[in-house]
C-alpha cells in the first residue's frame, strides 16, 4: 500500500492511502494560513509515486515545484515537530501552461468543445440568449460549421441576423436584440484576452497525464495569476471544461492502487459563483462520478462552504488551516466546519479552528474501507521542493527544454465557419453583381440611345454598389435599394 506523508505532531502521523486519492480533497484556510505549501507537498507526493497532476497556480508562487528545495533552519524544525525520517530536496518533472503563452505553453480549446451550456455561463447570457446561442450551435452542427474561435462564432451570429426568417421555422424566433447581446459580451471576452483560448491546436488531454523515464508523474502547472486577474469567469469555464472532457474521454478506472490523475484547483469558489443551477447541477454530476475514471479532484478556497453541500459531502480528505472569526456570521461558519469532520474526543474542534499557527491544520483521511478518521490537528510536512516562485531566466530554460516545444506555440487557423460563409458571401455578392449587369443591359437594349458627357446618378451608384459588393455592407445595400431600383429581389 502506497501512502503520502501528510503531517504529524507529538507523535502522530496522518497519511492519505494513494488508494484513496481519487475520493476528492479539500484544503481551506484564511489568507496566509500555508494553504499553497499544503498544496505543494500533496502535489509533489502523488507526483513521487507516479500520478501526473495538474495545478493551477493562482498567486504565481508555485513554480519552484520544478526545482529542489534547500534545508534551512526553519526547514529543520518543521521536519523535527512533523516527525519526518529525512528531508531529501527534490526536484519534480514539472511543464510550464499558460492561457496567455506567455509563462509557459499556450493552452487553447475550441469553441465546439465547450459547448453552448459553459459558454452561456461565460456570456453572463439570460434565458433567452442562451436560447440563440444553443441555436447557433445546432446551425453549425446541421450545416457542417466548425466553430474554432471567437471570430467563427462571430459570423455565424451575423449569419443567422441576415437568415432570421429563413431560420424561424426550424430553429425558433432568432430575435437581433438576442444576436446583438451576445456579440457585445464576444467583445467583452475578446477584450479580456479569450482570443487566446479558443483556437487550435487544442490541448490534448494525454499531454497532462503524462509520467516521465523515472516513474515520477508529470506536474502540468498552469499559471493562472493573469488569468484570474482578467478574467476569473473564464479561468472557471477552463477548469469545468476539463473536468467534463476528462469525464467523457477516459475509460473506467475501477478501484487502483493509486489515481491516474489529480487536479488542483485553487480560488474554486470561481466555479461555483454566479453559476445557474443547470451548470451546477452538471458539476456536481462530474465530481461524483470521475472518481470512477481514476480521477481525483481537490478544492482549495478560504472556507470549505464556498464548495456545494453536494460536492462538500463526497470529499474523502480534509485539510483545514486557521479561520478568522471577527464577526458573528465568521463565528457560524467557524462552527459549522467543525461539524463536517470526524470528532476526536481529545480535540476541541471548533476551538483548534482559531488557534492553528501557520503552517498548522486539523486534518481527516479516509480508512481502507472508506471511512473518515477522526480530526487530527498536525503540523503539515515541509516540501522537499522550492518553497517560491522560479526567476524568468529559470522559467524560459524550462520552456527551451520542454517535450511540448513547438507542438502548441503556434495557433493554427485552418477552415471553418468563418472561412465558409465569408466563401459564401462572395458567391452570393458575385450573383448579384451579375444579376443587376443583366438588368441594367436588358434596360438600355430597351430605351433609345442618347449622347450624354455625364453618367446618371443611377448609373453612379451602380458603380458604387460594384466596387463595395465584396463587402456585407454592399450586399445588403445591393439586396435592399438596388433591388426595388431595378425591380429585382428584396
Amino acid at each position: 500500500m502506497q501512502e503520502l506523508f501528510i503531517g504529524g505532531q507529538s507523535g502522530v502521523k496522518v497519511l492519505l492511502n494513494a488508494a484513496m486519492g481519487n475520493r476528492h480533497g479539500m484544503i481551506s484556510g484564511a489568507t496566509g494560513t500555508g494553504k499553497t505549501v499544503t498544496l505543494q507537498v500533496l502535489a509533489e507526493g502523488f507526483s513521487k509515486i507516479g500520478v501526473p497532476v495538474f495545478l493551477a497556480d493562482i498567486k504565481g508562487d508555485l513554480s519552484g515545484i520544478a526545482n529542489p528545495g534547500q534545508a534551512n533552519d526553519n526547514i529543520s524544525e518543521r521536519v523535527r515537530q512533523t516527525g519526518m525520517t529525512s528531508f531529501q530536496p527534490r526536484a519534480n518533472p514539472t511543464v510550464l501552461w499558460d492561457v496567455f503563452g506567455k509563462s509557459g505553453h499556450p493552452v487553447r480549446t475550441t469553441i465546439a468543445d465547450i459547448g453552448p451550456l459553459l459558454l452561456s455561463n461565460l456570456l453572463e447570457l439570460n434565458d433567452t440568449q442562451s436560447g440563440v446561442l444553443y441555436s447557433c450551435f445546432k446551425i453549425a452542427d446541421d450545416n457542417g460549421l466548425l466553430l474554432l474561435d471567437l471570430k467563427d462564432l462571430r459570423a455565424l451570429l451575423t449569419w443567422m441576423g441576415e437568415h432570421a426568417k429563413e431560420l424561424q421555422a426550424e430553429y425558433g424566433t432568432i430575435a437581433s436584440s438576442s444576436l446583438g447581446a451576445i456579440q457585445r459580451q464576444l467583445l467583452v471576452l475578446e477584450h479580456q484576452g479569450a482570443e487566446n483560448f479558443f483556437g487550435e491546436p487544442a490541448l490534448n488531454l494525454e499531454d497532462i497525464m503524462k509520467i516521465d523515464f523515472s516513474g515520477n508523474g508529470v506536474i502540468s502547472l498552469l499559471d493562472a495569476t493573469e488569468l484570474t486577474t482578467k478574467s476569473p469567469r473564464l479561468y472557471a469555464t477552463f477548469l469545468l471544461w476539463l473536468l467534463a472532457e476528462l469525464y467523457e474521454n477516459l475509460p473506467e478506472a475501477g478501484d487502483a492502487d493509486r489515481p491516474k490523475l489529480v487536479l488542483f484547483f485553487d480560488e474554486a469558489h470561481l466555479m461555483f459563483e454566479q453559476a445557474p443551477k443547470a451548470l451546477t447541477d452538471k458539476i456536481e454530476q462530474i465530481v461524483r462520478l470521475i472518481r470512477s475514471k481514476g480521477v481525483g479532484v481537490y478544492f482549495i478556497s478560504q472556507s470549505p462552504l464556498d464548495v456545494p453541500e453536494d460536492i462538500l459531502g463526497q470529499l474523502g480528505l480534509k485539510i483545514q488551516h486557521a479561520l478568522r472569526a471577527f464577526t458573528p456570521k465568521d463565528q457560524a461558519v467557524v462552527k459549522s466546519v467543525a461539524g463536517t469532520f470526524r470528532a476526536n474526543p481529545s480535540l476541541d474542534t471548533e476551538a483548534a479552528i482559531l488557534e492553528l499557527k501557520k503552517g498548522e491544520a486539523l486534518v481527516s483521511v479516509l480508512n481502507e474501507d472508506g471511512s473518515p478518521t477522526p480530526v487530527e490537528r498536525v503540523f503539515i510536512r515541509p516540501p522537499e521542493s522550492q518553497i517560491g516562485p522560479l526567476t524568468d531566466a529559470q522559467r524560459q530554460d524550462m520552456l527551451n527544454r520542454s517535450p511540448f516545444k513547438g507542438r502548441y506555440d503556434q495557433a493554427v487557423d485552418r477552415e471553418s465557419a468563418y472561412e465558409l460563409l465569408k466563401q459564401k458571401a462572395q458567391l452570393a455578392s458575385a450573383a448579384d453583381l451579375e444579376d443587376i449587369q443583366s438588368k441594367v443591359a436588358r434596360k438600355d437594349s430597351s430605351s433609345p440611345r442618347q449622347t450624354r458627357s455625364r453618367e446618371t446618378a443611377t448609373e453612379a451608384l451602380l458603380k458604387s454598389a460594384a466596387r463595395s459588393i465584396g463587402s456585407q455592407v454592399g450586399r445588403q445595400i445591393v439586396r435592399g435599394v438596388l433591388g426595388s431600383l431595378l425591380g429585382g429581389r428584396r
